[in-house]
């Protein structure tokens, strides 16, 4: 496995400020890098709590089916081409699997850097997701460094028009194919409804999300648009819907036979997409006589840098305002 924390180097662009203490530091859910890791991968994501064993072997099938997950690839490479649109060091930390956020905190610790960017690769707030990466950053000491952290930007412009832009590529060209408007599923991960009951503002971003995408694109009429929670976990209680396979139901008895998926709660591929979409929900589809087609994930889009660019220069002019 890797375990390097070293920032991501420059090799261009004009320079976030004018001393090489600023850093930025993409945070996101961590991933194994191959099958044999998933174990010690969930014992992370569940605080040490065990699961069972059909549980993680179902888990260990699905990353042998995608070939392992390419969510470090694809965002080492996101920290590389935002460090060399930007002209300054980019970390990436990981929830779940190595480099973990306290490492690289100390990490940047250590490197001399003062103030840091925090922006988590999951646009919409949740305190499963973005709350437990604010928690590993700020579980250590940090009384020496100014840490901006990021809540959310699930509205930022260049965000919505990044997923515009993947929705333009692929989505009229199947419309053609299949003769007519092919229904869209905009999806999200799915968290616990309790979660949301206590006040996380998850739901109401994932949903303005996909209006707004929608709205971005002039020839999605509203009723040829749906919104559903993906990826429901087997913790207990209930988890936000619909669900994709009630919506994909909802579709086959109104007579469509074709669906179009567009996730836009994620920014790279990784096993929800791979797995979730690419195979569970296009063999679900298939099995009721309906072909499902996806949207390209935003990954290494430069929509999607630009984006991430404009968040860590405006924040980090906030730091030096505040922190002259």
């Amino acid at each position: 496995m890797s375990t390097s924390h070293a920032p991501i180097q420059w090799s261009k662009g004009p320079n976030l400020s004018s001393a090489e203490k600023c850093a930025i530091l993409l945070l996101a859910h961590g991933s194994p890098d191959s099958p044999e890791g998933i174990p010690e991968f969930l014992r992370n994501v569940t605080g040490g709590r065990p699961m069972p064993t059909h549980l993680i072997e179902e888990i260990r099938h699905r990353y042998e089916l995608i070939g392992g997950s390419p969510l470090h690839r694809i965002t080492n490479r996101q920290a590389r081409l935002l460090s060399e649109h930007l002209g300054s060091p980019v970390y990436v930390g990981m929830r779940n699997w190595p480099p973990y956020i306290p490492d690289v905190a100390r990490q940047m610790r250590a490197d001399g850097i003062t103030r840091v960017v925090a922006i988590c690769l999951a646009p919409q707030n949740s305190r499963t997701s973005v709350g437990l990466y604010r928690q590993a950053l700020f579980a250590g000491d940090h009384e020496d460094i100014q840490i901006d952290f990021l809540e959310s930007w699930h509205d930022h412009p260049l965000l919505i028009q990044g997923f515009a832009e993947r929705l333009q590529q692929s989505w009229p060209a199947v419309c053609e194919e299949y003769g007519r408007a092919v229904p869209i599923i905009f999806t999200a991960h799915s968290v616990p409804t309790r979660t949301v009951e206590a006040g996380d503002p998850y739901e109401h971003q994932a949903r303005e999300t996909a209006a707004l995408v929608a709205d971005a694109t002039p020839a999605l009429a509203t009723q040829n648009w749906r919104f559903a929670f993906q990826s429901q976990g087997v913790a207990g209680g209930e988890w936000l819907g619909p669900t994709v396979e009630d919506t994909i139901l909802e579709l086959h008895a109104a007579g469509h036979t074709g669906v179009f998926l567009q996730p836009i709660g994620f920014v790279c591929d990784h096993v929800e997409v791979l797995y979730d979409i690419d195979i569970a929900f296009r063999q679900f589809a298939a099995e009721r006589g309906m072909r499902l087609w996806r949207a390209e994930s935003l990954n290494e889009s430069p929509t999607l840098i630009g984006a991430l660019a404009d968040l860590a220069r405006s924040r980090i002019a906030s730091l030096a305002a505040a922190h002259p």
